[in-house]
């Protein structure tokens, strides 16, 4: 599977930004869909997930700012982010897998940057 993600930029401090990664082909492999974040010379962090039947998960650190979303008829996703801080700077992955212990397909990233 391939995923394709979209949306990042340029957004200024307490701003919004959507994010949105599409999927190449419905597959068992998209049972599980979701985000990381890496932020320059930091680990990649766990942001977000969804599964097929819309169960949500959001890392504890960011519940209440960010809000993950599906469209299983268009094998998206959606990162929906607000109150951006300087914090959130990073470049921000799709993943994909059919469960905890599977394989992880990844997307290529976008950079999500927030000025002070």
């Amino acid at each position: 599977v391939q995923l394709q993600a979209s949306g990042g930029g340029l957004v200024q401090a307490r701003g919004s930004l959507r994010l949105s990664c599409t999927a190449s082909e419905d597959t068992p492999d998209i049972h599980v869909m979701g985000w990381y974040r890496q932020a320059p010379g930091q680990q990649r962090k766990f942001v977000a997930s969804v599964t097929k039947g819309e169960s949500t998960d959001v890392a504890d650190s960011l519940t209440g700012r960010f809000a993950i979303s599906r469209d299983n008829a268009k094998n998206t996703i959606f990162l929906q982010m607000s109150s951006l801080n300087v914090d959130d700077t990073a470049v921000y992955y799709c993943y994909s897998r059919r469960h905890r212990f599977a394989t992880t397909y990844w997307g290529q990233g976008t950079q999500v940057t927030v000025s002070s």
